[in-house]
């Protein structure tokens, strides 16, 4: 079968689609036709050796983590699918990719396909959907009428962040661009400010949560914005030791993270505020609850650009520019 591989971590990471053996699957996972792929910045920063410490890959090693396809073969443990579903999933971290023409997909991270979405649609949630979810339900526990304050707001995690949030009744803030300020509106932000024209921790205040997406200073500056007893999650770093020890990282790791992170929770606990990183879980169940808010039409996809299989390298390139309004999507094969 053909997969979108990379050979070496660096500036060079050597991309290419290549014929790699066709995988097998174990007793608890489904075997799956990739009809699309959708792209994270992640994907790039992978490539650059950024999470080569955290992140597994035996070399070469195929790109990708969200997809969306059918269910070819199940393993005989596996009783929630069978051969014919149409599904999607996330499968970062799993040590595995999705750009390929098929992949090896844990029944635990896997989700019937929305019915209102075709496949390159679908592609383009699973991970902004689950990144989205843990941050804003499960690890901030937000409720109605609290205020969020969510950076890039044409982005692909703010594009469904935005729309996640005004579901539950949150109150958000975003940046933008100029051009894209009503457009970011209209999924849902109830302020929406011009980045390059004014400063966020200039005009928001006693905000209960920040989602961090933004690097540079940007996590430094949200602390001005968020009330006491408030939180900031990251997904952009520092890493903390937290992180560390939920993953079972070894002294050293846990030592180098919490140094890094040693200066924002100092000036984060001075006014109350926790702060942790989030690394984003696979989660089967979660992406069915994600499934329902779709398929309500409480929530639609954002895609800005799809390119097909041969494409790959230029859809990352793409990606790596970072202007995308909304999701980036391989589309692996046609409907048959």
């Amino acid at each position: 079968m053909k997969a979108l591989t990379f050979s070496r971590y660096g500036k060079s990471p050597d991309i290419k689609i290549t014929d790699v053996p066709r995988p097998t699957i174990k007793p608890d996972e489904l075997l799956v036709e990739i009809y699309a792929a959708g792209l994270n910045p992640i994907d790039n920063m992978i490539l650059k050796g950024t999470f080569k410490p955290i992140l597994k890959f035996k070399l070469p090693a195929t790109i990708g983590s969200d997809l969306s396809g059918i269910v070819t073969e199940v393993g005989r443990h596996v009783t929630r699918f069978k051969p014919g579903d149409a599904i999607f999933a996330s499968i970062f971290d799993l040590g595995t990719g999705s750009i390929a023409d098929f992949a090896v997909v844990p029944e635990h991270a896997a989700a019937l396909k929305p019915e209102n979405l075709d496949f390159v649609q679908a592609a383009s949630i699973p991970m902004v959907g689950l990144t989205s979810w843990q941050s804003i339900v499960e690890r901030a526990n937000l409720q109605p009428g609290q205020r969020l304050f969510i950076p890039a707001g044409s982005g692909g995690i703010g594009t469904f962040a935005i729309q996640l949030a005004g579901h539950l009744g949150i109150k958000v803030a975003t940046t933008t661009s100029t051009g894209n300020l009503k457009w970011v509106k209209d999924l849902g932000a109830e302020k929406v400010i011009d980045y390059r024209k004014e400063e966020f921790d200039e005009l928001l205040k006693n905000y209960d949560m920040v989602l961090g997406t933004v690097r540079g200073n940007f996590i430094e500056k949200s602390i001005k914005i968020v009330k006491r007893g408030g939180i900031i999650v990251s997904l952009i770093g520092p890493l903390d030791e937290a992180f560390a020890l939920a993953r079972g990282l070894n002294f050293g790791l846990r030592i180098i993270f919490r140094l890094m992170s040693f200066k924002i929770k100092r000036l984060a606990a001075k006014q109350d505020i926790a702060y942790s990183f989030l690394f984003v879980r696979p989660d089967g169940m979660q992406l069915t609850e994600i499934k329902k808010l779709i398929e309500e039409k409480h929530i639609n996809p954002v895609i800005d650009k799809v390119f097909t299989f041969g494409q790959a390298q230029d859809a990352l390139n793409y990606l790596a520019e970072g202007h995308s309004k909304g999701k980036v999507i391989i589309k692996i094969k046609e409907i048959k």
